[in-house]
C-alpha cells in the first residue's frame, strides 16, 4: 500500500514548519486559496476554497503509514478533502487530500487580524520552493487581502514561526505594500 499525500498551500508549503517526506510541487485544479475570519480567534487563517477555472501552486509530501493524526490535530479548524485535478512529477497517486476550513469555524463580520508571523512563513515557502514569480503569484491568487495586518513580525503570535532573511522580508513588505494593506498594533 503506497502512503496518502497532502496537498498544502500555505504554511505546509514551507518545509521548515513540517517534516513529511516526499515533497515536491504541485498544483491543483479547482481550488481557490482565500483568508478567512475565524470563530476560534480573531485572526483569520488560509484555506483552499472550491473555485471553478481557478489553480494554486502548493507542495505535495507523504503521509507515511496513512497516519494522520498528527496532521490532523495541527490542521484541527479544517477538514480533510480528496484531491481530483493535480499536477505534480511524482509517479501516480492514488490519495491526495486537501484541508478545506470547515465551515462552522468560518465568521463573516468581526475585527480579525492578518498574522504577519503567519503570512511571512508562507512567503518564505513560496519564495523557496517557486521562487519571485511563485511567491507573485501567491500574493495574486489569493483572497481575502481586506483585513488588517497585525505587526508580530518581532515578538510572533503564530507559533510556528520562522526568521526570514533580509530578502524575504523586504519581499513581504514591499508585496504587502503594493497591495495597499493596512497594519496595526492591535494583538488577537
Amino acid at each position: 500500500m503506497s502512503d496518502p499525500f497532502f496537498f498544502g498551500y500555505g504554511s505546509l508549503v514551507n518545509r521548515s514548519t513540517h517534516s513529511y517526506p516526499r515533497a515536491a510541487k504541485a498544483t491543483v485544479t479547482g481550488w481557490a486559496r482565500a483568508w478567512k475570519k475565524s470563530k476560534l480567534r480573531r485572526v483569520a487563517f488560509l484555506t483552499a476554497v472550491e473555485a471553478h477555472g481557478e489553480e494554486i501552486d502548493g507542495l505535495i509530501a507523504a503521509v507515511p503509514g496513512a497516519d494522520w493524526v498528527a496532521l490532523d490535530e495541527r490542521e484541527r479548524a479544517y477538514h480533510r478533502l480528496p484531491v481530483l485535478e493535480i499536477r505534480h512529477d511524482h509517479p501516480p497517486l492514488p490519495d491526495i487530500q486537501i484541508y478545506r476550513a470547515s465551515a462552522d469555524h468560518i465568521e463573516e463580520a468581526g475585527d480579525h487580524v492578518l498574522l504577519q508571523g503567519y503570512l511571512d512563513v508562507v512567503v518564505q515557502g513560496y519564495l523557496r520552493e517557486f521562487g519571485i514569480e511563485g511567491a507573485d503569484k501567491f500574493f495574486a491568487t489569493t483572497h481575502g487581502w481586506d483585513m488588517p495586518i497585525c505587526m508580530d513580525r518581532n515578538d510572533p503570535v503564530y507559533p510556528r514561526h520562522q526568521r526570514l532573511t533580509d530578502e524575504e522580508r523586504d519581499f513581504v513588505d514591499d508585496r504587502l505594500a503594493r497591495l495597499g494593506v493596512s497594519f496595526t498594533d492591535r494583538r488577537p
